[in-house]
């Protein structure tokens, strides 16, 4: 079975990314769930950090979060690492707290990674790549941030991710 690919389509460009459903299957599952849902379309990259990661997948123009099923399993212990390309759950300091939004590693983040014992570093789980478009992900990193509403590296521009759907 091919992986699943979802297309990301922003004002800067549009992002590839190919899911790894066979090394993160509930993750996966659960980022096409919210894809199928539409849920991600009008979304922000609401925080963005050059030379670190594009974070989005929750947050309206508003800079409200949007309502999310529940919590899911991490599954950070699959083997894959935080590289630059990669995309992965964003959570909270809870190792099993991430829900709708994701995160694209614009650099290697090796503090980002499963430490291998389960008691230590949890990290942050990987479940896909783009595979076209990081480009426009690095583009987006670049761009100048702020302090907004209590959140920290909100792009003074706003980047949405005006639609997410599965690409055949």
């Amino acid at each position: 079975m091919e992986n699943p690919m979802v297309l990301l389509e922003t004002p800067e460009g549009e992002i590839l990314i190919e899911l790894f459903a066979d090394k993160a299957p509930g993750t996966v599952a659960n980022f096409l769930s919210y894809v199928d849902d539409k849920f991600y379309d009008g979304t922000l990259f609401h925080r963005v950090i050059k030379g670190f990661m594009i974070q989005g997948g929750g947050l309206t123009f508003s800079m409200a979060e949007k309502p999310t099923r529940d919590p899911i399993p991490n599954e950070a212990a699959n083997g894959l690492k935080n590289v630059a390309g990669t995309v992965a759950v964003a959570r909270t300091a809870d190792p099993h707290s991430g829900t709708s939004q994701f995160f694209i590693n614009v650099d290697d983040n090796p503090d980002l990674d499963h430490s291998g014992k389960e008691d230590e570093k949890y990290g942050y789980c990987v479940f896909g790549e783009v595979v076209d478009g990081m480009d426009v992900a690095v583009k987006i990193s670049k761009a100048k941030t702020r302090s907004y509403q209590g959140f920290d590296d909100v792009p003074v521009d706003p980047v949405s991710i005006i639609t997410a759907r599965r690409f055949e």
